[in-house]
């Protein structure tokens, strides 16, 4: 394949829309969320148990976060185990017209 068979293609910013999954805003936020979750445990140095023994939330928990096995977390949940992991918890929401909607205008 030459590079003339390719096509660029820019996306939306949101991969979970753009391979058209429903719910695409939920998924990518709590993807985000467990991202920070991780950051968090290998920015403390903590294990999957430490994280336990610190949190009370099941290593299993843990490793499924780890293992990007989100489907089984609600986002209320994912934001519960960051604030026991991180102490102080600050969401803010940025509402934008998606670009089709803004073109249409």
């Amino acid at each position: 394949m030459s590079n003339d068979d390719l096509d660029l293609v820019h996306g939306s910013g949101n991969v979970y829309r753009d391979l058209k999954r429903p719910h695409p805003d939920l998924e990518q936020a709590r993807t985000l969320i467990a991202a920070q979750i991780i950051r968090t445990l290998d920015g403390r140095g903590l294990t999957i148990r430490d994280a336990e023994a610190a949190t009370g939330v099941a290593h299993s928990d843990f490793s499924c976060i780890r293992n990007g096995q989100l489907r089984r977390f609600t986002l209320d949940r994912l934001m519960t185990i960051l604030e026991k992991l991180d102490g102080d918890l600050e969401v803010r929401l940025v509402m934008q017209p998606r670009r089709s909607e803004a073109r249409a205008t």
